[in-house]
């Protein structure tokens, strides 16, 4: 028996993996995180797969639904949203997992900045304007920021900021990055990037509040801050010059 963590992808039920789907449809129990994976995914379950919806259900809970499946010698499928590298709850699984003697396998899914740079049409990492993606959030009620991952000391970088499960903070957002981006850096946030319902809010450090108070979004949205994400005057990449010589392709003057 073995437990599969799976990542589900953003919301759009055809964004699942080739890999996550054959893994639904082998596993006789399915646990997946019900207000944000999309119903539509549990049809790959086999039809007599027990499905559990873990989104009311404590850690302790869902540990023991790990161990009835163990027992039975039945594979778990374990949907979660986004991508399982981060903000995944994963860690704290695995361990107790770990305690117990239970295998388990990760598969990756499609994460939400991926996702949201989708929607938006954008590259995050445009030449000579960014080259770096943070990938961070802000203190919340589930778990505190570390003291030295601030808002400020990656701002400090110029890099595009992926900032996850904030949009009820745009207000410190908003102060802790003008100093370092300007009014005039472009933002966006995403909500439900993939899902039909999905919205994006465009504009700047300066009209960001405004435009947020005019289209409120309280959950499931990423802020994306940059200058990549607007930039259209910029040297292109040597990687497809004429002139430029790689593995795969030898350049005009080697002609």
């Amino acid at each position: 028996m073995t437990v599969h963590f799976i990542g589900a992808g953003p919301g759009a039920a055809d964004l699942l993996t080739l890999r996550g789907r054959d893994l639904l449809a082998s596993c006789k129990v399915c646990l997946y995180a019900g207000s944000i994976v999309p119903a539509e995914m549990l049809e790959h379950c086999p039809p007599d797969a027990r499905k559990v919806n873990t989104a009311p259900l404590s850690l302790d809970q869902i540990e023991q639904e790990y161990i009835r499946a163990h027992a039975e010698g039945q594979d778990v499928a374990r949907l979660h949203s986004g991508d399982l590298s981060i903000y995944s709850a994963v860690a704290e699984q695995t361990r107790r997992l770990d305690r117990l003697g239970i295998p388990w396998t990760m598969t990756p899914g499609v994460p939400a900045f991926a996702a949201a740079a989708s929607v938006l049409g954008r590259e995050l990492t445009v030449p000579e304007v960014a080259q770096t993606v943070v990938l961070t959030r802000v203190s919340g009620r589930a778990s505190s920021m570390p003291a030295r991952e601030t808002l400020s000391a990656y701002a400090a970088t110029g890099a595009t900021l992926a900032i996850h499960l904030a949009v009820h903070a745009l207000d410190r957002i908003v102060t802790e990055l003008l100093p370092h981006y300007g009014a005039e850096c472009p933002v966006a946030v995403v909500a439900r990037a993939s899902w039909p319902d999905q919205m994006t809010i465009r504009g700047t450090l300066g009209t960001l509040l405004e435009k947020a108070a005019a289209n409120p979004v309280e959950r499931t949205a990423l802020v994306l801050v940059g200058p990549a994400l607007a930039v259209d005057e910029f040297r292109e990449s040597a990687l497809y010059d004429p002139d430029y010589q790689r593995r795969f392709r030898s350049g005009s003057s080697a002609r």
